[in-house]
């Protein structure tokens, strides 16, 4: 990896959704969306809405933009809700966090999400070819490898996404390529059985990693969207502001120098069985991935791009937030919409990191 200045940075520009009063779906909060092109050309965001309770569903929401400049929302409905047995835990229940990746080969939105069921956090795959009818794939399965040692399927895992174009997996296969963050603590699980990271594993904090699907399956069959193989182990902290554990942000987008990745880095202090954590801060991060071995990290900030500094992103329901989740291009502008302290959804702008470019 290089020493020279990241390429990239990120301008806040401001809120554009917040929990609409009196509403009970959003009690706690409007966050962490998902995002799209709508058949009719407009954009979407698919916000997390969280209920009282922690109970999380998905929506759908028009993006308002004034001279190119993303100023809020307007509420379509609720898209996905916690209404299958995998999405319904005990403490809490919830279809939480998605990613949205549109991926033209496939002529489909894919919604990786967070279905929080029985056995705590697992990723799930729905598919949509309008951003309102969903169609749930279900929970997503690990191929086993040897070289790992363990089976992933153990763990809950988070902050997945598609990348939005195939690339060709370590195998040499046309692959569709996702990202995924298992946490190898199962005492919320199952109370002392502690962390069982793979023994082959430098890195035990919460990483982020990379699968492969190849895309002759896939085509073949879209529920093969949920087989995810080839898993390896992709970056892990690196930096003070990621200290605790790191995860992938939005969809990688192609940039001249490679696949240019959004992450958030936590700090802090984590607590056992504490769904809506208050003694952390999250910050937003990046990375260069290799274009044609998406695998190898050539760059990564030392600092954030964007931490919590606003009123807005350090007072919430989890305070100290800033968590990216999607990107949209409007004009010849990349704009990020990211969590702001759990509890509303904030944008900025993705800008060349040199004063002349826009």
């Amino acid at each position: 990896m290089t020493s020279t200045p990241f390429p990239y940075r990120l301008v806040r520009e401001g809120v554009v959704m917040t929990p609409a009063p009196g509403d009970p779906l959003e009690a706690e909060g409007v966050l962490n969306p998902a995002s799209g092109r709508g058949p009719d050309g407009e954009l979407y965001l698919l916000p997390r809405l969280v209920a009282a309770g922690n109970v999380s569903r998905v929506g759908l929401a028009r993006v308002e933009v004034e001279d190119g400049v993303p100023v809020g929302v307007e509420r379509v409905g609720v898209v996905l809700e916690p209404d299958r047995e995998f999405e319904r835990g005990t403490s809490n229940a919830g279809v939480e966090d998605p990613r949205i990746t549109f991926i033209p080969r496939l002529g489909l939105h894919v919604m990786t999400y967070v279905a929080y069921g029985p056995l705590g956090p697992r990723t799930a795959v729905a598919v949509s070819e309008d951003l309102r009818g969903w169609r749930r794939l279900g929970p997503v399965t690990f191929e086993y490898d040897d070289a790992i040692g363990t089976d992933l399927a153990l763990f809950p895992n988070k902050d997945t996404v598609f990348f939005p174009e195939p690339v060709t997996a370590p195998d040499g296969t046309p692959s569709l390529a996702v990202l995924h963050r298992p946490v190898w603590d199962l005492d919320e699980i199952r109370a002392g059985e502690g962390a069982h990271p793979p023994a082959a594993l430098a890195e035990s904090r919460p990483s982020i990693w990379i699968a492969f699907l190849p895309l002759d399956a896939v085509l073949a069959d879209v529920r093969e969207l949920t087989r995810w193989r080839q898993n390896r182990f992709l970056a892990g902290p690196e930096h003070p502001f990621e200290e605790l554990k790191i995860g992938s942000g939005p969809a990688p987008i192609r940039v001249p120098q490679g696949w240019l990745l959004l992450h958030h880095g936590v700090t802090g202090r984590l607590e056992t069985g504490v769904a809506q954590q208050q003694n952390v801060n999250y910050a937003a991060g990046a990375m260069i991935l290799d274009a044609d071995e998406p695998w190898r990290v050539r760059e990564r900030t030392a600092e954030p791009l964007l931490a919590a500094e606003t009123d807005d992103e350090r007072s919430g329901i989890v305070p100290n937030v800033v968590f990216p989740t999607a990107i949209e291009r409007v004009g010849d502008v990349d704009w990020v919409f990211y969590g702001m302290a759990d509890s509303k959804i904030g944008v900025a702008r993705l800008s060349r990191n040199d004063p002349a470019a826009p």
